[in-house]
């Protein structure tokens, strides 16, 4: 059922709606059963990019979740090396902005460079490049893309202001446990520095992340067999 905006409105003299109120939604009769992200994200200020406002990334590259799932962006980061087939394949199947990772660890130099302009053309929203990344090659990528470059930060020994220099848009924090705390003293130092972090899966661990001044927040799906499971014990009950 679509509400009356107008009524629901009055019902807020001083212009303070909730977005439960005001957002009509709408489902299939087959797509209604989505992989839907921790309200607690919603919280976040997001990041905009090009126009669009950023909160959630889901961190996958399952194409059955990133199909199925009402994140704002999807976070394509794994622990291979990068190939431009499968940032293709992830980005034509998205219907939502792809943040690529290109490497810094194993992968780096020309290599990095070469996949971050082949992300770019493929429509990438961004390029994640690994905490090993040397600051000349992060240098490189920025020099060589026109979208955000993004920089893995695991603890406070990063230089951030030197990633920052050398071409960094934007700081991912993944520093388990102690993620609050290392977003926390990124935001002291460099206030309005774009963050975006991991928040766990729990809404108290997605607070403490964002109250400590992240923007954004990864977020790591179930397993596709943790998710199937679920519908297999719906069918045996």
């Amino acid at each position: 059922m679509i509400r009356d905006l107008r009524k629901v409105a009055g019902a807020y003299p001083e212009g303070i709606l909730k977005d439960e109120d005001i957002i009509p939604t709408i489902q299939s009769r087959l797509r209604h059963n989505i992989l839907v992200m921790p309200k607690e994200i919603r919280e976040a200020s997001g990041i905009v990019i090009f126009g669009r406002r950023i909160k959630s990334l889901v961190f996958t590259t399952d194409l059955a979740i990133i199909k199925n799932c009402d994140a704002d962006a999807v976070f394509a980061v794994y622990p291979f090396t990068p190939q431009q087939s499968i940032s293709e394949a992830i980005i034509r199947a998205a219907a939502v902005p792809v943040f690529c990772g290109i490497g810094g660890g194993i992968t780096k130099g020309l290599r990095s460079v070469s996949l971050a302009k082949d992300a770019e053309s493929q429509g990438a929203f961004a390029v994640v490049m690994n905490m090993p990344t040397s600051n000349r090659d992060l240098k490189a990528v920025s020099a060589a893309i026109d979208i955000p470059v993004v920089i893995t930060v695991t603890g406070e020994r990063t230089d951030v202001r030197d990633r920052l220099r050398h071409g960094a848009s934007i700081i991912n924090v993944a520093a388990g446990e102690r993620t609050p705390e290392i977003v926390r003293m990124i935001d002291s130092k460099y206030p309005g520095v774009p963050i975006i972090a991991s928040g766990g899966n729990k809404p108290e661990t997605i607070r403490a992340t964002i109250k400590a001044g992240a923007n954004a927040i990864t977020y790591t799906p179930p397993t596709t067999k943790q998710l199937f499971s679920e519908v297999m014990e719906k069918y045996r009950g």
